[in-house]
């Protein structure tokens, strides 16, 4: 296959709510954090791994506009991404196959999705200490009571920091010029929806901002999904 070129996607991620995108610990101090957002090792910055943004634009497509493809809604329909390796399957195409499956025809993965780092302004604003994480405390709610138990401290990056957006996409000899186009309901999907965990107690809302393909200007409000 010939690469024809290399498109790039820049542009914000505007949080206009908390987000939480979990690290993981395997022990918990008494009284500690028990769901700590996830940080750069060196700066000890928060940040959007390249993986979560893929997977959740990949998880909304693939419920709704590649629910068209035969193979994508089987996978769906038992709870896993779409792995049928078809040259014409969008999702295995754009995102790349999940499982072993390939055809000839396929080719190399399309989306590379970079890490989202802060950016520069909202970097400084770090180290200098004015943009601590803020700590959400969730709970059950005793349906007999009334009242709130078991509580689990969340720890969230506050709405406003803006994150850096940077994507590529490979175009090969012959694509469907339709494919970058998906990347963008993608996008459009998760202002809809939400990014992280949580988004239906009210975190993840993000807004991407200043869109820009190799330079043009894009507006996500024209763009439709449904």
């Amino acid at each position: 296959m010939k690469l024809v070129k290399i498109q790039q996607l820049t542009g914000i991620i505007r949080l206009r709510s908390g987000l939480h995108i979990g690290a993981g610990k395997d022990n918990v101090e008494i009284g500690g954090l028990d769901q700590p957002v996830i940080k750069d090792p060196v700066t000890t910055a928060p940040y959007i791994p390249g993986s979560s943004l893929k997977g959740k634009m990949r998880f909304l497509l693939e419920t709704s506009l590649f629910m068209k493809n035969e193979a994508t809604r089987k996978a769906v329909m038992d709870g896993k991404p779409c792995g049928c390796g078809r040259a014409g399957c969008p999702a295995c195409t754009i995102f790349g196959s999940h499982s072993a499956n390939r055809e000839d025809g396929l080719g190399p993965t399309r989306l590379i999705v970079r890490d989202a780092m802060l950016t520069p302004e909202c970097l400084e604003q770090f180290h200098r200490g004015k943009l601590p994480m803020e700590v959400k405390n969730e709970n059950i709610i005793n349906r007999v009571t009334g009242t709130a138990e078991h509580p689990r401290p969340l720890e969230r990056v506050p709405a406003g920091t803006c994150f850096t957006l940077n994507i590529a996409f490979r175009v090969y000899e012959g694509d469907d010029a339709s494919l970058w186009k998906t990347v963008l309901q993608g996008l459009k999907l998760i202002e809809l929806d939400a990014l992280g965990g949580g988004g239906s107690r009210g975190n993840g809302q993000v807004e991407f901002q200043d869109l820009q393909i190799d330079g043009k200007p894009i507006d996500l409000k024209d763009i439709a999904v449904f």
